[in-house]
């Protein structure tokens, strides 16, 4: 990690807050508390700049910007899409090659057994697939499909798999060991082991989101709970885990603070702008 980073006019130390949303920003209702939202507010006045930066495709993200009234740009679907909230347009996308993620997906089942899979499609209004036995996470809207082959017919963000019986790590370590020389592995939540474009990131999406901005990593902070949130914590001067962050996260964050429950970039951004002043 870099460690030049310049102050912004109004004295804040960092010229972009950048946070993840699931078991970050959001707590566990999906609500931004009104001390985050203050203090975001407050770093925002002296000239910082607020991303957020999610797994999450575009269609289970939008509704969560409009509510809070997002403005800016947000990178979405793990990195692949950079939105711009206040004009509801994508201005980048980058898609799965299919041919590539079914040898990755048969290089898999032939390591570990079949997979319960989902896929999120590619725009604006891209429908998640969801086949049988795959468990989704809250109650985010989902299209459920029979026939494996329904999974191909459109442009593709990414593939989600779970396995019977390997926990998430398992699964995930297992995937990027047989498939990962043809496309990328992230763990982003519970139940939530991810296929994507070999190389994409969050970083990836972030520093596109960030260059539009004029912005750099150097000029960055990072919140963030799961180990989709490492290249973007790599990527970012300064990296803050949540306090219920995955044990991965941690261990390469620079700092942890409290809970998403309990106003943990609040109280980061807080204090920084304490030392500020």
């Amino acid at each position: 990690m870099s460690t030049d980073a310049g102050p912004t006019a109004g004295g804040f130390p960092y010229r972009l807050i950048a946070t993840d949303l699931d078991g970050t920003l959001l707590r566990s209702d999906e609500s931004v508390s009104a001390r985050t939202r203050d203090a975001l507010a407050a770093a925002t006045a002296a000239g910082a700049a607020h991303i957020v930066v999610t797994g999450r495709a575009v269609p289970w993200t939008r509704h969560i910007l409009d509510d809070l009234g997002y403005q800016g740009l947000a990178v979405c679907g793990q990195g692949a899409q950079v939105y711009h909230a206040g004009e509801h347009r994508l201005l980048t996308s980058v898609t799965l090659d299919r041919q590539l993620a079914g040898v990755a997906l048969a290089k898999i089942e032939a390591e570990v057994g079949p997979l319960f899979l989902a896929a999120s499609r590619d725009g604006l209004d891209g429908e998640v697939l969801v086949g049988p036995g795959y468990a989704v996470a809250g109650h985010l809207p989902a299209i459920p499909f029979t026939d494996a082959a329904d999974l191909w017919t459109a442009p593709l963000n990414k593939l989600y798999i779970q396995h019977p019986t390997l926990t998430d790590d398992e699964l995930a370590a297992v995937a990027d060991q047989v498939a990962g020389g043809f496309v990328s592995v992230t763990m982003a939540g519970e139940g939530i082991v991810e296929l994507l474009p070999l190389g994409l990131s969050k970083a990836t999406g972030l520093s596109l989101a960030a260059r539009r901005l004029g912005l750099k990593a150097a000029d960055t902070i990072a919140f963030g709970d799961m180990p989709n949130d490492i290249p973007m914590f790599a990527w970012a001067d300064h990296g803050v885990a949540m306090a219920n962050a995955h044990e991965t996260l941690r261990a390469v964050a620079d700092e942890v603070t409290t809970s998403n429950d309990e106003d943990g970039i609040a109280t980061v951004v807080e204090r920084l702008l304490a030392g500020a002043r």
